[in-house]
């Protein structure tokens, strides 16, 4: 679809606000997925008829929500589908003392990570099942021959959150994880990092696949306790 013929002049007032409004509205118009290309900064300011600095202050807002992301010499693209209805809650962290805003992040999450996979495991279809296995098969192959498993990690619980069919636990919480390893970025390339919660992936799968919300609650604490014990210990 051509921006053009989307995206309108706009009036004067408040034009950062508007741009941000104007590229959701193009975003859910065109149909835009994520991994698609957004229209180049130069056309947004040409059918937007706004300035270079209003664009990029669109562009930061969207980029501080994990909404869209720029790539060097290549350009903006879509992470996840938005809408003018879209509700944004962006996060907003005092790294000032660093470990205890990780150890408070770890508390909120615990609370959601748990709950989500209490209803996980009530609401998980036989596809879910399908997905969720086939997701720890392949960390379970790459922790096993690297001894770390950080992006498939990440895709085993995001599969979980899907199985809850609440979009809010995966957006919630790939917002909290995102923040989380953004701030605290390089204890996460150690192979040891909470390398002990492995085999609670395994059981937290089981307790799902037999439908027991208590034992997936159990599971997840199991991980969690782990991730926390590892904080303080890479942090002292």
């Amino acid at each position: 679809m051509d921006a053009g013929s989307v995206l309108q002049p706009l009036p004067a007032l408040d034009r950062a606000r508007q741009v941000t409004l104007a590229l959701a509205r193009y975003v859910a118009d065109a149909k835009l997925q994520a991994g698609d290309r957004l229209p180049a900064e130069r056309e947004l300011m040409a059918s937007l008829a706004v300035g270079r600095s209003t664009i990029r202050e669109a562009i930061r807002h969207f980029q501080a929500l994990g909404v869209i992301e720029t790539r060097k010499g290549s350009g903006t693209y879509l992470l996840r589908p938005v809408s003018p209805d879209t509700i944004h809650m962006p996060l907003s962290l005092d790294t000032t003392r660093l470990r205890d805003v990780l150890l408070q992040t770890l508390e909120v999450r615990r609370g959601i990570e748990c709950e989500a996979a209490m209803v996980a495991a009530r609401m998980r279809t036989a596809e879910d099942l399908t997905v969720i296995e086939a997701k720890l098969d392949q960390m379970e192959k790459v922790h096993l021959e690297q001894g770390t498993s950080g992006p498939e990690d990440l895709a085993f619980h995001l599969a979980v959150y899907d199985a809850t069919h609440n979009p809010l636990f995966r957006q919630i919480l790939e917002q909290m994880r995102e923040s989380f390893e953004h701030f605290w970025a390089s204890p996460f390339d150690r192979k040891d990092f909470a390398r002990r919660s492995f085999p609670f992936h395994r059981t937290l799968f089981n307790a799902i696949a037999a439908r027991d919300s208590d034992r997936a609650r159990r599971e997840t604490l199991k991980i969690l306790e782990v991730v926390e014990e590892d904080i303080k210990e890479m942090s002292r």
